[in-house]
């Protein structure tokens, strides 16, 4: 906090030394504040520079908090997915985690985001084919249970040939949008039950890595998050930041007041 002027006014070195602060960009309006944890979503700010009418900008200022803008996460299968029948629709699984930053894989099929906005996922799925028919498989998103609207893509997965199963990846990217804390699946449903998820293991001459039965990727590709941390509501001498579900302390933002 800065040297306020007296209401009746101050000497001629004091005016000027607030003057010439004010030039060099030495606002009396700064301050930090620190996220509440425990999956808080909203964080109450006091200050009594805070009127109805200020404006409140706030930036990251801790590595914590940094970490927040670009939230990501790449996910794989290492198992063969089968289905039991042809009417009925399967969540599609993964068990490994490649990279994640503010999205996760809960309950093995729910791809889970810390962060609302607008995300691309993107798929790419390993299907084999033991029938000497051609089969379909349609491939689909479901947003916290429900199936997205215009989401279905169909693929017709080559039939055995030589005693050596069909194959054919499927893959594409989708745009959804969420709210904290939503989560998406990737269902799938086949013409056959001789069709099949399928995870390669190393091969050799020549030499190949194992072969995923599934990927699936999420990046989110609207505004960073640091616009998620924002003033929903302003009174006198406080305010409610709103932000995404924190659960990591030490979530640190300078914040600046204005009006």
């Amino acid at each position: 906090m800065f040297r306020r002027l007296p209401q009746q006014g101050g000497s001629q070195r004091e005016v000027a030394e607030i003057v010439n602060r004010v030039l060099d960009g030495k606002i009396n309006s700064l301050g930090y504040l620190t996220l509440a944890t425990g999956d808080a979503t909203a964080t109450t700010l006091y200050d009594a520079r805070i009127s109805p009418e200020s404006l409140i900008l706030l930036m990251p200022s801790s590595a914590a908090a940094m970490a927040d803008p670009v939230p990501y996460g790449a996910f794989q299968d290492t198992t063969d997915q089968a289905a039991a029948n042809t009417t009925t629709a399967y969540a599609i699984t993964y068990n490994t985690t490649d990279f994640s930053k503010g999205i996760s894989v809960v309950s093995n099929s729910q791809i889970t985001f810390e962060t609302g906005g607008v995300y691309d996922i993107q798929f790419s799925i390993q299907f084999a084919n033991d029938d000497t028919q051609i089969q379909d498989v349609d491939v689909w998103f479901r947003k916290n249970g429900t199936d997205i609207a215009g989401s279905n893509s169909k693929f017709s997965v080559p039939n055995s040939h030589g005693g050596v199963d069909g194959h054919l990846i499927a893959a594409l990217n989708f745009y959804v949008q969420v709210a904290a804390n939503d989560y998406v699946q990737i269902m799938w449903a086949t013409s056959s039950t001789l069709v099949t998820i399928e995870h390669l293991a190393v091969q050799t001459t020549p030499t190949r890595p194992a072969t995923p039965s599934v990927i699936v990727t999420a990046n989110k590709v609207d505004e960073s998050s640091t616009s998620d941390v924002y003033a929903s509501s302003i009174g006198y001498g406080q305010a409610t930041i709103s932000h995404f579900a924190n659960s990591t302390a030490d979530k640190t933002y300078r914040y600046v007041v204005l009006g």
